[in-house]
């Protein structure tokens, strides 16, 4: 049944992009075997293409936008074709997959812990074709039949240290707040780094600090949830938020801007992930980036030098796969430089030393 899904799926997809003139000569494939292996080398004149599935939507201003640009720019420096699927449903990570792969798509990337089991049964039938996943299990290579597959994996607890950082610098009322989508591990180690950074450094500047229990939307489309929640991490006292989220972070900061505006004043804040989205919402005060262009670019180099796949490829602050984004004139200069200093920890490996 799933794979006459994936067929009519498939042919959907070919109409698509027959209709948007989108598509390339590209490598041929086959519900047998997918692509064909690259020929490898920058000499080689293939078109290579890369697809991409999301459960959230590549316009909704944080995870899903972020995720797409960095396969946009990993693909415009390699020379690749892309394509998306996004806002699709759980139960659609496995077809989308395979419509791809039929299609002859040379790497398909997912941006999250949740398309593990789609893409570890894709794998396993479609042997020549490379998998990506963002945020993937350190482990979930070696479990990939046909050494297939590889993790993308951002040090979660640093992106979580970046963001408690400036939590702990910046609250008043000494209750932050944050939102995951999914309990993954990815999300829960965000969390439990956000909330031991925000408390360290609460005490470092003579005050408690406490992160309120975290709430989980269930996806990471369900932008309604994200204003119920944050409305109700705001009554309780909650005056900086981070979130793990997508579009459900996207309702929060809404949310935040509705309450700051019906208080006169900006005093409830922000930190956005994993792009830089400082100017996108007042509430925002500063960014975790993540420069995931640079991770999906490894695996296209890889492909093309037939080296991909049965690795796990980690992003930190060191090598500069992680960093902070541009902060808002609402923090002040003095806890700027505060925060400038606890990043430089981070950096050098003394944080919480």
């Amino acid at each position: 049944m799933k794979k006459i899904f994936a067929l009519i799926l498939t042919l959907a997809m070919v109409l698509s992009l027959t209709a948007c003139g989108g598509g390339n000569s590209g490598s041929g494939g086959s519900g047998d075997g997918g692509a064909t292996p690259p020929a490898g080398g920058s000499g080689d004149s293939k078109t290579y293409k890369v697809a991409m599935i999301c459960d959230s939507s590549i316009s909704d201003g944080g995870w899903g936008m972020a995720c797409y640009n960095a396969m946009v720019d990993a693909a415009a420096k390699y020379g690749w074709d892309t394509e998306v699927s996004d806002s699709i449903a759980q139960s659609a990570y496995y077809e989308s997959i395979v419509a791809f792969c039929d299609l002859g798509y040379d790497l398909i990337y997912a941006p999250g812990n949740q398309y593990t089991d789609a893409i570890l049964q894709a794998a396993e039938e479609y042997p020549n074709i490379a998998f990506a996943l963002l945020n993937g299990g350190a482990d979930t290579p070696a479990k990939a039949a046909n050494s297939n597959v590889t993790s993308l994996l951002p040090d979660s607890q640093q992106v979580g240290w970046i963001a408690g950082i400036l939590a702990g610098l910046m609250t008043e009322t000494g209750k932050v707040a944050f939102i995951g989508g999914m309990e993954i591990d990815t999300t829960k180690g965000k969390y439990a780094g956000f909330v031991e950074s925000a408390e360290y450094v609460g005490q470092q500047e003579g005050k408690t600090v406490e992160a309120l229990d975290v709430v989980y939307s269930g996806d990471f489309s369900a932008s309604d949830k994200g204003i119920e929640f944050a409305k109700a991490m705001m009554d309780q006292g909650a005056d900086v938020f981070f979130g793990d989220a997508s579009a459900v972070d996207s309702g929060a900061r809404q949310a935040i801007d509705e309450a700051n505006a019906a208080a006169g004043s900006v005093k409830v804040y922000d930190i956005a992930q994993p792009g830089d989205f400082l100017g996108q919402n007042e509430c925002i005060i500063g960014s975790q980036v993540t420069d995931n262009s640079g991770l999906v670019g490894l695996c296209m180099e890889a492909v093309e030098n037939g080296t991909f796949g049965g690795e796990t490829i980690f992003g930190t602050m060191q090598n500069g796969v992680l960093s902070c984004g541009k902060l808002s004139d609402l923090v002040p200069a003095d806890v700027q430089e505060k925060y400038n200093s606890y990043i430089s920890q981070v950096m050098d490996g003394t944080f919480m030393q």
